[in-house]
């Protein structure tokens, strides 16, 4: 990986999820102490994944996770983000269940291999793979009492044991994910299609973000020395014409693909466009909860991936009552084709995107994902797929 032009003190790596790559299987599992989650039961249901597979059998990082360090280095990369998988610290989730001394041997023996490969760990506290037993117990991110409480007592057993090392959090992964396609459309887990939900979901992840940070910040950040944030998700966007109209289905969509989250954390308040939007559904910080959200992420962590041509007029909340589309209004195509049917490759929105951020925000930039999946990739002989990565192929922080 060249790092030819970049400043001395960039960070560049990868980024993974511990539900994606983890695994191990049922008897690795039982053996590692780790509890199900929701995507345990997602998985389980014939239908919900496209070809079966399931997150108990994935690449074993669990048991691979030297080797998988030892290829990071030999790429010359210098940090990594991984995410903590909530069941496999405390397998019931509950804040009076009790901790998995394996699963934590796990994690603080993979930071110490990063850290003697000069790897610096960037840790997500969240990455969608809530217990299965809180979501059973009490319906898991539709309760905000127990949920905020369970995940903030979990959030401090991973910064007492970890913090010492780790100097780079995040609290959750994808809000506008974990809400929207877990609780609205249903494609991710637990498999929920409502129109009220989602709102409940996203406010409350908001409010548990907003805990986990002051108890990071109220009692390991200065003996620790880290820093905290989250990791938001959203695509650019771009007017399908200049009229007003589709102007402003262009800002209705960034409200909700970005501002449904960043504008409570870094402003205070939710976008106008969704309160008018959705009126009482959407649901009201108290003046506590607002105190709480001052300062609470110190850092924006983007993941970005392609870019939209925007129209109104569709009858879809959590795209903003708009229409995406990667069709321009003379025929012609946005990007570059991927591999996925909701990605194509338009470098310069990245730019866009940063600059938007920066402008509304005011906050220092994590880049924490970022990428495409080539065209035919998994088809092709391995020598011509590493040759047909572009340089953005890397997940970077910087």
């Amino acid at each position: 990986m060249t790092t030819k032009g970049l400043r001395p003190d960039f960070l560049y790596g990868f980024a993974t999820a511990a539900a994606q790559i983890e695994g191990g299987g049922a008897d690795k599992e039982k053996a590692s102490g780790k509890g199900p989650s929701i995507w345990d039961a997602f998985c389980d249901v014939p239908g919900n994944i496209n070809d079966g597979t399931h997150v108990n059998k994935t690449c074993d990082h669990l048991g691979r996770y030297k080797e998988d360090v030892a290829l990071m280095a030999k790429l010359g990369v210098n940090s990594y983000r991984f995410s903590i998988s909530w069941p496999r610290v405390v397998p019931l989730g509950g804040r009076d269940d009790p901790i998995n001394e394996q699963g934590l041997q796990f994690y603080s023996d993979l930071v110490d291999e990063l850290l003697k490969h000069n790897i610096i760990p960037f840790v997500t506290l969240f990455h969608w793979d809530l217990p299965q037993g809180l979501h059973e117990r009490y319906g898991g991110w539709l309760n905000k009492d127990e949920v905020v409480a369970d995940y903030v007592r979990y959030a401090r057993v991973c910064f007492e044991r970890l913090g010492d090392r780790v100097k780079h959090w995040l609290t959750f992964n994808e809000p506008w994910c974990i809400a929207g396609h877990g609780y609205g459309y249903g494609q991710f887990a637990p498999g929920h299609k409502s129109n009220t939900e989602p709102w409940i979901v996203g406010h409350n992840v908001i409010v548990a973000h907003a805990h986990a940070s002051k108890l990071y910040r109220d009692e390991f950040k200065a003996k620790q020395g880290g820093i905290i944030g989250i990791t938001l998700n959203g695509d650019w966007t771009v007017p399908y014409d200049d009229s007003a109209e589709s102007k402003k289905a262009a800002q209705d969509k960034m409200d909700v693909a970005v501002g449904w989250f960043a504008d409570p954390i870094y402003l205070g308040h939710y976008p106008d466009s969704m309160r008018k939007m959705l009126g009482d559904r959407l649901p009201r910080f108290t003046n506590e909860e607002l105190a709480l959200l001052k300062d609470s992420s110190e850092f924006y962590g983007m993941n970005f991936y392609t870019t939209h041509i925007i129209r109104a007029g569709a009858d879809d909340e959590l795209n903003g009552n708009t229409y995406s589309d990667f069709k321009k209004g003379d025929g012609s195509w946005i990007g570059l084709e991927s591999d996925m049917g909701w990605h194509r490759s338009v470098p310069w929105g990245c730019r866009k995107m940063l600059n938007y951020l920066w402008d509304k925000y005011k906050t220092p930039i994590y880049m924490t994902e970022n990428g495409m999946p080539v065209k035919g990739e998994s088809d092709m002989p391995k020598d011509k797929a590493i040759r047909t990565r572009s340089p953005i192929f890397f997940e970077a922080v910087h």
